[in-house]
């Protein structure tokens, strides 16, 4: 067998872990079913006892959402990835596989409302330790490790302030605690973060957000070594059953074709969507990790090779001048959804972050008058504009 073309990103994003049939077709083939034959009935017990390597059941295995696995793996530079039905289910499997009651998990403050829920609510009911640090303080990281761990979770960039975290040196913590690193990578993609070179064990995606990139369909990715993958997360993912449809694979598997071209634009307009809002006087506080005013921008520029297309700020008007802004808008469209080539706004206190509670937001720096902005494709002048038309009702 002939050794595998060492490509760069761009082709990788295209070919990575392509399986063609014997029919030769050029794209990637969309097998929709839900289980697979044998030969005989001694071929299937072979197969069940792992004694051949054949498909057996599409919620263990299909050969579509094989090869976006294989295609993941390889921008990531992780060793074995498995696909899932959507972001929150890759979070939930990633962080319940190996915990076990009295143990004791440690994450970040500043977490999807989701996230949040699992780690603040479900944890305990198994009875399993949670504690929450403020994720830049690594004071704090220092003392809730200085005992011993089982996981640790974090976001860098956080949803929906973009907080960074140092993974360097809480993974070095996390590992000294006996805990293995959980990282949702989501605002930074692939493209422009690698948590597994920072020290990380474990990443996780929404692929419903840039790799699609555009609104269609829900997805998940849990990437790993591949013992942790085989030993610790596929018992688990196998027989709960969090798996991706093969339609949804085949989608992302086309989303992620365009997904460099996609970021980059998205990231550029971001980026002069950001400097406009930080001169805007009816604008309290912009946040993008490339701004000099950015309080983190160090850190975040020695992990994250790009600002990504994310971009948080806060009005000084509270709730009713948040809303009466965004029901202004013309070009960019309420939604909660990230990633997307649309711009999309959402008001976390009322949406995203809304159950996590006033004293939790209050913390997180998620006041009434805070807007998240995933910024799109469209001209960088008519996204600006629409802000100030939107702003001058404010």
């Amino acid at each position: 067998m002939s050794e595998p073309l060492k490509t760069h990103l761009a082709t990788d994003l295209i070919h990575a872990g392509r399986i063609r049939t014997d029919l030769d077709e050029n794209g990637e083939a969309l097998f929709l079913t839900s289980g697979f034959t044998y030969e005989s009935a001694d071929m299937a017990e072979a197969v069940f006892a792992n004694q051949i390597e054949h498909f057996q059941y599409s919620r263990f295995a299909n050969p579509t959402v094989t090869m976006l696995q294989d295609r993941l793996a390889r921008i990531e530079g992780a060793e074995a990835c498995r696909a899932t039905a959507t972001g929150m289910a890759a979070v939930h499997a990633a962080v319940m596989c190996g915990l076990k009651a009295g143990q004791r998990v440690v994450a970040a403050r500043a977490l999807f409302g989701s996230c949040h829920w699992i780690v603040s609510t479900l944890l305990p009911q198994f009875g399993i330790e949670s504690v929450f640090v403020d994720g830049a303080d690594l004071e704090a990281w220092t003392q809730a490790l200085s005992q011993p761990t089982a996981l640790v979770l974090l976001e860098s960039p956080s949803n929906p302030m973009l907080e960074i975290v140092d993974l360097r040196t809480v993974s070095r913590l996390a590992h000294a605690a006996g805990a293995v690193v959980v990282v949702d990578n989501v605002f930074a993609t692939p493209l422009l973060q690698k948590p597994l070179e920072l020290g990380a064990d474990v990443v996780v995606y929404s692929a419903t957000k840039h790799m699609d990139g555009q609104g269609r369909v829900l997805g998940g990715a849990v990437l790993s070594s591949r013992q942790w993958i085989e030993e610790v997360f596929q018992p688990f993912f196998r027989n709960t059953g969090p798996s991706l449809s093969p339609f949804n694979a085949w989608v992302i598997l086309k989303g992620l074709e365009t997904m460099q071209l996609r970021v980059k634009a998205q990231g550029d307009n971001a980026e002069k969507v950001a400097q406009f809002l930080e001169g805007h006087p009816k604008v309290a506080r912009a946040l993008y990790p490339t701004l000099a005013s950015f309080k983190q921008r160090e850190l975040a520029m020695s992990q994250m090779s790009g600002g990504g297309t994310l971009v948080a700020f806060e009005l000084k008007g509270g709730k009713e001048e948040a809303f009466r802004m965004m029901n202004a808008f013309r070009v960019i469209t309420i939604s909660n959804n990230l990633g997307d080539t649309k711009s999309l706004a959402t008001h976390p206190a009322t949406t995203t972050h809304m159950k996590i509670g006033a004293q939790e937001r209050a913390r997180l720096g998620i006041t009434d008058g805070c807007v998240r902005l995933s910024v799109g494709l469209e001209d960088a002048r008519d996204l600006i504009e629409d802000l100030t038309q939107a702003l001058a009702r404010v």
